[in-house]
């Protein structure tokens, strides 16, 4: 399971280490795409075939499908994990979630959020002062 939080650099050739707890989890290669508020998702290959499929059965004649699907599918990149751990983050996800040197992955059960780190820290604070409203909305959704 992909839980936890982790900031690590993201060095000048644009390679991200992976936290070791979950390489096991992510496998040899993973996914990786844009994400929503501005955050990159990683999916190990399993899960993104899983999430692709839903996403490519879904009516392309909704306009809203179309976009979305082109905001996932058509930003994703099959990238390894080299020997060391590390996987490249391509140019054009870098400038889509603003990263800078220091990165926070944030493990989400079945894939990774990557964050430039003072997007990170404000979204945080944001959340923490709304964590009760947030628990009681899934309250009433029956999930908690």
């Amino acid at each position: 399971m992909l839980i936890g939080t982790y900031t690590h650099d993201l060095d000048p050739k644009k390679r991200l280490t992976l936290p070791s707890k979950w390489r096991n989890d992510l496998g040899k290669k993973v996914v990786v795409t844009n994400g929503l508020d501005n955050s990159l998702f990683i999916f190990p290959v399993k899960e993104w075939e899983r999430v692709a499929e839903k996403l490519a059965l879904s009516p392309f004649g909704n306009k809203d499908t179309r976009d979305f699907n082109r905001f996932m599918l058509g930003n994703a990149f099959e990238t390894d994990v080299d020997k060391a751990g590390r996987i490249v983050i391509p140019e054009t996800l870098k400038i889509f979630a603003k990263l800078s040197n220091k990165i926070v992955l944030a493990g989400m059960h079945a894939r990774v959020e990557i964050w430039n780190e003072d997007a990170w820290k404000h979204l945080t604070t944001k959340i923490s002062g709304e964590a009760d409203v947030l628990a009681g909305k899934l309250s009433e959704l029956g999930i908690i």
